[in-house]
């Protein structure tokens, strides 16, 4: 089956937007090609600097008919309405049209015809153009006179769309005064001339020949292993970064690893001012001594170019820039260090952190106080929790910090440790920013523990009192984030927090410190002293709920289900992430076993018997249940089994033995089946009846101590 070639060629792609883009030109090409009734078998996009290129496999070279069908008036309506339909349908008579009886209006006109499937080649003609200028760049450009936007001034387009046995046929497109043909063009500097190519097959060698590799991962994949066999044969460990290889593949066509050096003295700055001062400004990679885990004074440039001389001047080039750059970051790690921590404090009264929040300096008080309200609680020190609070923002007025913002967090930690704080305090400077996502490191250390939650809450509380909350997709205060990293430091760390009270306590500071909901304002003024509960103010419990639903998300994305934990956060609106986890685990566990599962099922046969006598009668059923009135052996032994099961759960659950507890239920399975088998709940009897009712109310309320089954989805 024929294949399309299709690439783009511009001037330079920004490395950020060439993976993004090579996915779009497939998605819209193939997208396109299925709407217009073309299959394929297989698509694969990539781009260089100065291409975006396309090949996709196994499409048909011919669209198949397709049968529309135009539904008509019913048969017997006026002539009118017959008339229009003729019309519009385009048929002569009423004998070229077909009749349908749907089983319910009756018969009814159906205009049906058969529309010809359209050439490949027809199809991507208009396809290719209309991708061209629908093209979704983030940023965009127009140039010369012409209206179209692209990213870099486009300059030629090849398509090509052919069998392997034959010669491809060229799609013709036009656009801007571009027209397309089988002509590309390799490395800008190390290659001449135009290269003709036909196929996919023999595009990536003719190019590779003109020293451009096509494909953006085997880019990366010659960098990553040229640069990791030059430093071995250094004796020396590459730095691997992710995000550096991504971007260095996409500022070269052709990869050259090269190897330079600084003076050993610049050492004495930290490893990360090292590493960012060369990734920020160059794009080069940096290597470690294996012996001391500490950088070495070399880096690693890739160069897109094969020089004359081995790429010596390119060297020298990058080791001049280095050693200046690193010169500017030595004289502001000097600078910084003749100033303590503490003494740029007052510098955060003059940094806004939000308009309707305050001062970074506001906001430093206002978490230095609850990390010393939090810190007994996970086993910190207070004084240090305070402490490492007060001190965790000053880094941001520092020279160094101004420059790389990336920096901050780490240098505050390596202004701590040469100025003689406390180890956990320096530890917490950096670690309180951390976990910044899913797959980031949870702090250990008690103290940093106490103060990335301190921040994060008061970031969360902050916005949630000024009604600056998440919605839909947006999130520009990365609240989502926040949250996530509350209940990761809670519970990877198992620490009993009660949230309610401490949300309340930080609502309340910021009620004090600044314009908050008048609701808010007007609550907390009448209750000065009152703990409150999730409900006193909306605010709070709102924020609790968008807690539980990250908690829900974190869960369902490690596997649990998210009904149990709306089953068991039920029962109490329990405020205890590490409680609510284990129950659910517990739930969990026991619903897969076979007693869970037809636990379930009789609770459920329960709740919905009791529904609808409950809705007939207009009350509940949950009176105490009168032994006198058990008949019945069956009914006696669920009595029985229910008085005891629920003594056993209750005392289990108050000793958070929650896998005990949900076991326990087990006893009630047997006794249930044989209930239901053998007893008839509704009988005449009103007395009988009821209490009958009510010991199907027992078996409701034994299981609402463990979680709300009702809320049980699977």
């Amino acid at each position: 089956m024929p294949d399309l070639l299709l690439e783009l060629f511009s001037e330079e792609i920004p490395a950020r937007m060439q993976r993004r883009a090579a996915d779009d030109l497939k998605a819209l090409v193939t997208d396109g090609l299925v709407a217009a009734g073309l299959t394929y078998e297989g698509a694969v996009a990539t781009a260089t600097p100065r291409r975006l290129a396309l090949h996709l496999t196994g499409s048909p070279g011919h669209a198949p008919d397709r049968t529309e069908e135009r539904k008509g008036p019913r048969v017997g309506a006026p002539d009118g309405a017959i008339q229009g339909f003729l019309k519009a349908s385009g048929l002569a008579s009423l004998e070229e049209a077909a009749v349908v009886d749907d089983g319910k209006k009756g018969s009814f006109y159906v205009a049906r015809r058969t529309v010809a499937g359209r050439a490949a080649p027809e199809v991507l003609a208009d396809l290719i153009p209309e991708t061209i200028r629908r093209f979704p760049w983030p940023k965009s450009m127009r140039w010369g006179s012409g209206s179209l936007r692209w990213v870099r001034p486009l300059h030629s387009i090849v398509a090509t769309f052919g069998t392997e046995t034959e010669e491809p046929e060229l799609i013709p497109v036009a656009i801007e005064g571009v027209s397309s043909g089988n002509v590309t063009r390799g490395h800008r500097f190390l290659s001449e001339g135009d290269i003709r190519v036909r196929r996919w097959n023999d595009y990536v060698p003719a190019l590779e020949r003109a020293k451009v590799v096509v494909d953006i991962d085997r880019r990366k994949d010659i960098i990553l292993h040229d640069a990791k066999d030059r430093a071995l044969a250094l004796g020396l460990d590459l730095v691997e970064d992710e995000g550096l290889l991504e971007e260095v593949a996409g500022l070269v066509e052709w990869p050259v690893v090269l190897v330079g050096s600084f003076e050993p003295d610049f050492l004495e700055l930290p490893d990360e001012v090292i590493r960012l001062t060369i990734r920020i400004n160059q794009k080069c990679f940096v290597l470690k001594d294996p012996a001391t885990g500490r950088l070495a004074n070399r880096f690693v440039p890739v160069s897109n170019l094969e020089a004359t001389d081995g790429g010596a001047a390119i060297v020298a080039g990058n080791e001049r820039v280095v050693r200046a750059r690193l010169s500017d970051a030595r004289f502001f790690y000097a600078t910084d260090l003749k100033l303590p921590l503490d003494e740029r404090l007052p510098k955060l009264d003059a940094i806004v952190f939000q308009e309707k929040l305050g001062t970074q300096g506001a906001r430093v008080n206002r978490i230095a106080a609850l990390a010393h309200w939090i810190a007994p609680l996970i086993g910190a020190a207070p004084e240090k929790a305070e402490r490492a609070a007060r001190l965790a923002k000053a880094d941001l007025v520092t020279e160094m910090v101004g420059e790389f913002p990336e920096l901050q967090g780490y240098m505050g930690r390596r202004y701590a440790e040469v100025q003689g704080e406390d180890a956990a305090v320096a530890a917490a400077i950096e670690e309180h920013y951390k976990p910044q996502g899913p797959n980031d490191r949870v702090p250990e250390s008690p103290v940093s523990v106490a103060v990335a939650l301190a921040d994060k809450l008061d970031t969360l509380v902050g916005f949630w009192s000024i009604d600056e909350k998440p919605t839909g997709s947006k999130d520009p205060y990365a609240l989502r984030r926040a949250a996530l990293g509350v209940i990761r430091l809670i519970l990877s760390n198992d620490k009993r927090v009660a949230l309610t009270p401490l949300l309340i306590d930080i609502f309340r500071v910021h009620a004090e410190s600044h314009a908050v909901s008048p609701a808010m304002a007007n609550w907390f003024a009448a209750h000065p002293a009152d703990a409150g509960s999730l409900a006193s103010v909306p605010e709070i419990g709102d924020l609790f709920s968008f807690l539980i639903d990250r908690l829900k998300v974190q869960l369902r994305d490690q596997g649990a289900r998210h009904d149990l934990v709306d089953a068991v956060f039920a029962l109490s609106g329990q405020d205890d992430l590490v409680v609510i986890v284990k129950r659910i685990e517990a739930l969990g566990s026991f619903l897969a076993t076979d007693d869970g599962a037809t636990l379930l099922s009789g609770y459920r046969r329960a709740a919905n018997i009791l529904k609808a006598e409950e809705k007939k009668a207009g009350h509940g059923f949950d009176a105490p249940v009168n032994p006198a009135l058990l008949l019945e052996a069956e009914e006696k032994a669920l009595f029985d089994t229910i008085g005891r099961v629920q003594e056993i759960v209750v005392r289990s659950l108050s000793v958070e033995h929650f896998g005990y507890a949900m076991a326990q239920l087990a006893a009630l399975r047997a006794p249930v089946d044989a209930f239901f088998d053998k007893i008839l709940v509704n009988v005449d009897d009103p007395a009988l009846r009821a209490n009958r009712l009510a010991l199907l109310a027992a078996i409701r309320a034994t299981t609402l101590t463990v979680a709300d089954f009702s809320r049980i989805t699977g």
